[in-house]
């Protein structure tokens, strides 16, 4: 593939023309036939459920999981010294330790795998929605299909545990009225597998109820409501002359599972108004926290795939360009606490054995290193100085993928285990046990019962869970 241009709108574009072409050819597709290559064999899941807690915008490794020297703010401090920005602090693993503010799961460590050594590749513009599409589906884009999200392989695969909770339920990140929607929406998809296997939406867990209580005025039969809903898509859809009669039976199945749900007793897991005030409590009152709330209650009523973000907007939440310390030292006030509930909540429900909890960012960021050795990326930080000379310099303010970290829980990982390591100076490179993106796929897939080399046919050629087949699981994450 052709390396896009590095400037930044040009590429922008250009990514957003290839991937329209795409979703159209995706609605034009067939339906995708499995092929049943030789030699691939499912292995025994170790894991029922997966909920990935996405850290969108570049959580910065060595200011949460993987400190480094610390030098603490002072006028006059050179950048180039600047490693992390937050003290180490123990944990309840003894020779794992994690970064001031991430104090609460700081004691549930002792459940977790911790990798250090997560690598991405140079994608010529560090753009995050490029990082986050390949992160999410395990290709980089564009590509000649639209590429299936990690959670719709798992809804196409194994299915749903409950046939009437969707098997893949995205929480917390708007689909419009963000910068990069477009983008977001194109891996936030079944992609060719259609739209039966696409994630339920919901941006706001506090709203999640309303999502699915009929709307006033619901009558007729099922196939009646599903049928006039999907002649008023269809109508209203430029793109209708593309979509293949398998696409368009997917919609129509997606609604008909979307119309069991909303006349289902199950519904009421999401509701998190039933949760008891003290559990409640304990996952705080943003955004995110409701959400891994939210996730838990799914997941406890059967949902398959369960991804809760902090939510990317640019320039936002963990997309630290400016005010980096600050704006981290807020975000780990957001994530601390709703994370080691999670954990407890899973374990005292006996859930966490069999339900694999990911935190995982697209990227990590350094404080004068765009990218990583030799990379021709454009620098994006806003701040360009030499020392600092006020708080708002102090702070990781570029993208960075030489080296990020992964925190695992449960789904039969290893507890209380280290993999990996970066180097203790810049570059911040990972110099032992590197994990690439497929490799932490083959990883995740294994542990769900699906093998890295599952594949599709789709425009007479196979699409495979992993690139081209070829991620490997790191065995030595399994208990």
């Amino acid at each position: 593939m052709n390396p896009l241009p590095l400037d930044p709108q040009n590429t922008r574009r250009d990514f957003l023309k290839k991937l329209s072409a795409a979703g159209i050819a995706a609605m034009m597709a067939r339906e995708p036939r499995l092929l049943a290559a030789a030699g691939v064999k499912h292995p025994k899941p170790t894991a029922d459920s997966c909920i990935l807690l996405w850290m969108a915008g570049g959580m910065a490794a060595p200011d949460t999981w993987d400190p480094k020297r610390y030098l603490p703010f002072e006028k006059g401090l050179e950048v180039r010294e600047m490693l992390s920005t937050f003290p180490a602090i123990d944990t309840a693993v003894d020779n794992i330790k994690i970064t001031r503010g991430l104090e609460n799961v700081a004691k549930v460590m002792d459940r977790a795998t911790l990798i250090r050594s997560a690598v991405q590749p140079d994608l010529g513009a560090i753009l995050h929605s490029r990082h986050q599409y390949h992160w999410h589906t395990g290709y980089v884009p564009p590509q000649t299909v639209a590429a299936p999200h990690i959670g719709a392989w798992m809804a196409r695969v194994l299915g749903p545990r409950n046939p009437v909770i969707p098997a893949f339920i995205n929480i917390g990140q708007r689909l419009e009225g963000v910068g990069e929607s477009e983008e977001l929406k194109s891996f936030t998809t079944a992609g060719f597998f259609g739209a039966e296997f696409g994630p339920m939406n919901l941006p706001f867990p506090d709203e999640a109820a309303r999502a699915v209580r009929p709307p006033k005025g619901m009558e007729g039969s099922r196939f009646e409501n599903r049928y006039r809903a999907y002649r008023r898509l269809i109508d209203q859809n430029p793109n209708r002359d593309f979509l293949s009669d398998y696409q368009q039976e997917s919609m129509l199945r997606s609604m008909d599972n979307a119309q069991r749900l909303l006349a289902s007793k199950e519904r009421d897991a999401f509701d998190i108004t039933l949760e008891p005030k003290g559990s409640a409590e304990n996952y705080g009152t943003g955004r995110f926290g409701r959400g891994c709330m939210l996730a838990r209650r799914l997941v406890e009523s059967g949902a398959r795939f369960v991804e809760v973000t902090t939510e990317y907007a640019p320039f936002q939440y963990w997309d630290t360009h400016k005010d980096g310390h600050e704006t981290a030292a807020k975000m780990k006030q957001e994530i601390d606490l709703p994370i080691a509930t999670l954990i407890r909540d899973l374990e005292l429900r006996n859930l966490l054995d069999r339900t694999l909890v990911i935190v995982a960012s697209e990227f990590s960021r350094d404080a004068i290193m765009e990218g990583k050795p030799g990379s021709k990326a454009n620098d994006q930080a806003t701040f360009k100085v030499e020392r600092i000379e006020e708080m708002k310099h102090y702070g990781l303010h570029r993208h960075f993928t030489g080296g990020t970290s992964v925190v695992m829980f449960g789904g039969g990982m290893k507890r209380g285990f280290l993999y990996g390591e970066t180097a203790p100076e810049r570059p911040l490179m990972a110099i032992q046990d590197p994990v690439s993106i497929a490799e932490m796929h083959a990883t995740i897939f294994t542990a769900m019962g699906i093998s890295p080399k599952t594949a599709f046919e789709i425009e007479n050629r196979p699409f495979y869970a992993t690139q081209d087949g070829l991620g490997k699981p790191v065995k030595a994450l399994f208990a």
